[in-house]
């Protein structure tokens, strides 16, 4: 057999080794499908032309170019070890490179390089990567039962969690809709994610995305699989419960009881409570496809997000079919406040303009009522004109404008009185904001749901506090 550049190219793109030649100024001169694949480039001409320094992948850059100079002086290496960025990721690499010859004389390189990450972490057991599921996990699924032999446990799970990579989690998706096998699909988005990463480091985001991947591995064993989707963002793909109640309790359990979501993850410098947001729909009763199915998980994950988060939204075709998010996503804060300023220039009176605003906070703030606190040291409600309760301590735990609580440990410690009143209608998270203009506290605004570990947006805050302002300026004259 001849060998032909259409041979040579056929051979080098079949290799699973990232393969590249460069010249005999480091630039490079191509690469093989396995190298753009790992980089995720599209087309080799990102890099055409330009050496590591330029392409700005390599943590110390110094060892690869003394390296390469050897080799350009006629010496070859053999599976030297190092590290590069590989989409914001420090990898584990192992690469080796021989000089190229023309007429006898060095005018370039040929190299290859494998990723090793994976088996360096499983080997010294470093806390970067857990071990999730097994292959005989795996073969317990069709799809995985017949690639598991031809494949890699490594390829197929996330590196960091251990479960499903993005890849093998829609591929497997799309093989039980081919193969017509209902299922569940959801999404799950961890809340408040980049706060954690950005306070506390991110080896803490790291240790939150195994604490809850763990979690739901086991909560899920018997029923599915879980992976990631990338970042924070999660997928459960559920065989067992596909009927409306089985996801409910399934759900609620999920959010009640289960080690995978409202946890407390400790950190070297600190801890946090973990929550998160979660879409569901099934396949085939919502939808029969992989991209509409997708799209009702993520219309459920922004609807939930727009409730509060830290929540589950199952799909109802009778409820949710007609929902169009960008109506919901540009109906911002900005519009909230005016809406709001302009309904209560249209009343007088507090109570007054607290009813002719009430349906517009309840949708915005996803709460049944308002409650309100004045001179008079009692919690009034505004729907209800019946309800009195005793809140004369409010203030003690009022130490700036705006108080949050998503349970009412806080609130139970210093402020007992306002406590049995919010205990009394079975409240269970609170946000309240003080009305007050210069040294003047007028009363309070009170929003209390009857849902645990409720986590109050910045948005909801805003237009919480904004409307307070209003009434100052009502109250004050």
């Amino acid at each position: 057999m001849k060998m032909t550049v259409e041979l040579f190219d056929s051979i080098i793109n079949t290799s699973q080794d990232c393969v590249f030649w460069k010249d005999k100024d480091r630039r490079f001169l191509g690469v093989n499908q396995a190298f753009l694949d790992y980089y995720g480039f599209e087309s080799e001409d990102v890099l055409i032309g330009k050496n590591d320094e330029d392409m700005g992948w390599h943590t110390d850059p110094e060892p690869y170019k003394k390296d390469e100079l050897l080799v350009l002086s006629g010496k070859s290496t053999y599976k030297v070890q190092g590290k590069c960025i590989i989409r914001g990721e420090e990898r584990d690499i192992i690469a080796s490179k021989r000089p190229l010859y023309e007429n006898g004389e060095v005018v370039g390189l040929v190299g290859s390089f494998v990723d090793i990450t994976d088996v360096i972490r499983r080997k010294n057991n470093l806390e970067g990567t857990q071990v999730v599921y097994s292959i005989s996990d795996l073969r317990k699924y069709n799809f995985f039962d017949k690639i598991i032999d031809e494949i890699s446990l490594e390829e197929i799970v996330d590196p960091l969690t251990g479960v499903l990579s993005r890849a093998y989690s829609v591929k497997f998706v799309r093989s039980l809709i081919a193969d017509k096998i209902p299922f569940s699909f959801t999404i799950i988005d961890l809340d408040n994610f980049k706060y954690i990463n950005d306070n506390y480091g991110h080896s803490a985001g790291d240790k939150v995305l195994m604490s809850v991947t763990k979690g739901l591995a086991e909560y899920t064993k018997d029923s599915g699989l879980v992976g990631r989707f990338g970042g924070d963002e999660l997928l459960v793909i559920d065989l067992k419960n596909t009927e409306f109640e089985k996801k409910k309790n399934y759900f609620d359990n999920l959010y009640g009881n289960s080690k995978a979501l409202r946890i407390e993850v400790h950190f070297e410098n600190g801890s946090a409570f973990v929550t998160g947001t979660s879409g569901c729909a099934s396949f085939p009763s919502d939808a029969d496809d992989y991209a509409d199915l997708f799209g009702l998980i993520d219309k459920m994950l922004y609807l939930g997000k727009n409730r509060g988060r830290n929540c589950y939204t199952i799909y109802e075709k009778d409820k949710h079919k007609d929902i169009e998010i960008h109506k919901i996503a540009n109906n911002g804060i900005y519009t909230n406040m005016h809406k709001l300023k302009c309904s209560m220039e249209e009343e007088k009176g507090f109570v007054n303009k607290l009813q002719r605003v009430l349906p517009q906070l309840i949708e915005n703030l996803q709460i049944h009522d308002l409650y309100y606190v004045l001179s008079d040291n009692r919690m009034h409600s505004v729907k209800d004109k019946t309800y009195d309760q005793d809140a004369s301590d409010i203030s003690k735990i009022m130490k700036e404008d705006l108080f949050m609580e998503s349970s009412l440990d806080l609130v139970k410690k210093h402020s007992p009185i306002f406590y049995d009143a919010l205990m009394q209608k079975g409240f269970e998270s609170v946000l309240i904001s003080s009305i007050r203009k210069g040294n003047n506290t007028y009363g309070y605004l009170i929003c209390a749901v009857q849902r645990s570990l409720r986590i109050w947006q910045e948005n909801e805050c805003a237009v919480l506090y904004y409307l307070s302002e209003l009434l100052a300026d009502e109250l004050s004259r």
